[in-house]
């Protein structure tokens, strides 16, 4: 009889992965329209966050003919948030043949990698590349539901 280790190997579900990069891409192109056609593409709106509204800016950085990089930011949390947190800050590469966006930067953190040994030097999980697009995919998908435009405030700005 093999004795079977309680430590099982972390294997990559990459059908898993590329479906969720897959629906980021499509969730961010409802909260960004000018994502594929304008250079500098910009979405400001709001989101309740407990008795306030949080502020979400969402903007193009960088645009070449098949990848550009996006950037979203969160501010005006509660207080007692903002002190602790700071803004909120996700970079991400969005590919454009593919129809695909994946996270290339989570808070000043970047080059995440498939797969971690654990533990390690910056006790990282096993799987936080796919915990942080997933949280990206949870976010947009508040944001689509529950975001209100801000344009009109950005007009008399």
């Amino acid at each position: 009889m093999k004795n079977k280790s309680s430590k099982t190997k972390y294997r990559v579900d990459l059908p898993a992965h590329m479906a969720e990069c897959d629906a980021n891409y499509l969730r961010l192109q409802k909260l960004l329209p000018g994502l594929t056609t304008e250079a500098e593409a910009v979405s400001v709106f709001r989101i309740p966050f407990g008795d306030a509204d949080a502020r979400v800016s969402i903007a193009v950085e960088t645009k070449s003919p098949y990848t550009s990089v996006v950037r979203i930011v969160v501010t005006s949390l509660p207080p007692e948030l903002e002190t602790k947190l700071g803004p909120t800050t996700i970079r991400m590469r969005v590919y454009h043949d593919a129809k695909s966006a994946e996270v290339i930067e989570f808070q000043n953190q970047r080059r995440f990698q498939a797969i971690y040994d654990y533990p390690n030097a910056k006790m990282r999980q096993r799987n936080e590349k796919a915990q942080i697009n997933r949280f990206l995919s949870e976010f947009l998908a508040q944001c689509l539901n529950h975001g209100v435009a801000m344009d009109e405030f950005l007009a008399l700005s």
